[in-house]
């Protein structure tokens, strides 16, 4: 057994080549980081893996340390360098307005506001064409949720258990994961409703999700019908008749949720809800953080996938390849009740952020980044799928694009998640083998891979012996 142990360590997947040389590091020493975490870094902000990295320089699909080793980030700074780490079009575009003008607010018009909006806008349906921008995913569905009761008069807010809307007071309350739960009032008038979870929840077979993956789960359904999806319907229109008052402001959910790890609802969910809630008075947020700019390969936008139009769709991470900037896009119908009376945000549109937003979407177009979402997270989540099939462990794969989960179970029958530490190894081994992977899951479960959208089938080749070789290290310790 001890040779066996030894031989699967002697493993090595071979990482792509790649050109490009980082700058020599010339900070502080890494102890010397360390010390200043401790004594002056909030330790809210935590840190991944037992020796925290300390990353010195990215270059696209690549990250490289203070020591110069490289890494491919398969998690992309939490799904949000979309075109590539320091891309050279975003990289040049942001330089350029950097030396013409920083800072105006929007008391005076500037160009890349301008600019921005009507590109950015010409990429919705009708009529989601008014845009006002923000810096933060948390920004953005704040004032989404203010405005959908602005609009309708109404107060009750409906999201699914196991949603990520931010951790601002006001987005708390649609946020359904008890980690980012504190003991302090926020979020009054929210409501959360059982998630869809075809894998994990009571209901779900083999033909429910969007994805070239389906569940291990068997189901007795005939074509075009979903009996997974006509209960969790039920579940909701519980909710409706328990939980809220007649009229409601409003739903907000994922087109598929992020946080919690790549949780995918089955396919007509969203439309039976959509019209529900709006019978109901209220208005339907499509939260995009994760999902917006291509990143699910067959649309632009995550609700497009859903055959659904929402009323107000909030955007960030991803937008600005880094840069913090967000939006909310709705309608000017919706839009003009916030002008009743004065809202103001101080660097929301500020020309560096419209100039870096504006420098993706060409970025996304010219280097064909949704096709290659596509195409390259198809053949990702295939991959990972004969994983699946060989380890008792690997419970299920999921996801669309370039937007991937991957949930580790103590096994298929049970679907009961494996334990933290024996998941921690396995990522740590991944880290050391030079990959990086996210988390996520109500106990950490599901690895989370959401690169930057440039990554090629040669990268996922790698990525995925590595979690072969990590898996098999596992596999060969249990034994």
């Amino acid at each position: 057994r001890q040779q066996k142990w030894k031989s699967s360590f002697s493993i090595q997947a071979k990482m792509p080549p790649c050109d490009f040389v980082p700058e020599k590091y010339e900070s502080y020493p890494y102890e010397h980081m360390l010390k200043i975490r401790e004594q002056n870094l909030s330790p809210a902000l935590r840190l991944y893996y037992k020796k925290p990295l300390l990353l010195h320089q990215g270059h696209m699909q690549w990250l490289f340390d203070y020591q110069g080793k490289r890494y491919l980030d398969l998690f992309a700074g939490i799904v949000t360098v979309s075109v590539g780490h320091c891309h050279p079009k975003v990289t040049m575009a942001t330089q350029k307005q950097l030396a013409r003008l920083w800072h105006t607010t929007n008391i005076y018009m500037h160009p890349p506001i301008h600019e921005y909006a009507e590109k950015l806008t010409s990429l919705f349906p009708d009529p989601l064409k008014v845009v006002y921008l923000t810096n933060s995913g948390s920004e953005a569905n704040d004032l989404a949720i203010f405005m959908a009761r602005l609009y309708t008069h109404n107060f009750d807010i409906i999201s699914l258990r196991g949603a990520y809307h931010g951790g601002s007071p006001h987005t708390l309350g649609p946020t359904s994961i008890g980690l980012y739960k504190h003991p302090v009032a926020t979020g009054l008038g929210c409501s959360t409703t059982m998630a869809p979870d075809v894998f994990h929840g009571p209901w779900g077979g083999s033909h429910c999700r969007d994805s070239p993956v389906q569940t291990v789960r068997k189901c007795s359904c005939s074509a075009g019908v979903c009996q997974a999806n006509d209960q969790y319907i039920e579940q909701f229109k519980d909710t409706l008749n328990t939980t809220v008052a007649k009229a409601i402001a409003g739903f907000i959910a994922e087109p598929i949720q992020g946080v919690i790890g790549a949780i995918q609802y089955p396919r007509n969910f969203l439309k039976e809800v959509y019209r529900l809630v709006r019978e109901r008075g209220g208005v339907c947020i499509s939260d995009e953080v994760q999902t917006g700019f291509g990143r699910t390969g067959s649309h632009f936008w995550g609700f497009q996938t859903h055959g659904v139009v929402p009323d107000i769709v909030t955007l960030a991470k991803g937008i600005g390849n880094g840069f913090p900037m967000a939006a909310v896009v709705t309608t000017k119908e919706i839009a003009s009740t916030l002008a009743q009376n004065l809202h103001f945000n101080s660097f929301g549109g500020n020309p560096l952020a419209c100039a870096a937003g504006a420098a993706v979407l060409d970025a996304i177009e010219e280097d064909g980044l949704q096709k290659n979402s596509m195409d390259v997270g198809t053949y990702m989540l295939l991959e990972l799928a004969k994983l699946r099939d060989k380890f008792e462990i690997v419970g299920d794969v999921r996801g669309k694009g370039l937007m991937i989960g991957v949930e580790m179970v103590t096994d298929k029958d049970s679907r009961q998640p494996l334990p933290y530490e024996e998941v921690s190894q396995i990522w740590e081994d991944c880290k050391d083998m030079g990959v990086l992977i996210g988390r996520g899951g109500l106990y950490g479960q599901t690895f989370r891979i959401k690169p930057p959208m440039c990554i090629t089938k040669k990268d996922v080749d790698f990525a995925v012996e590595v979690f072969h070789t990590a898996l098999q290290r596992h596999a060969d310790k249990a034994a």
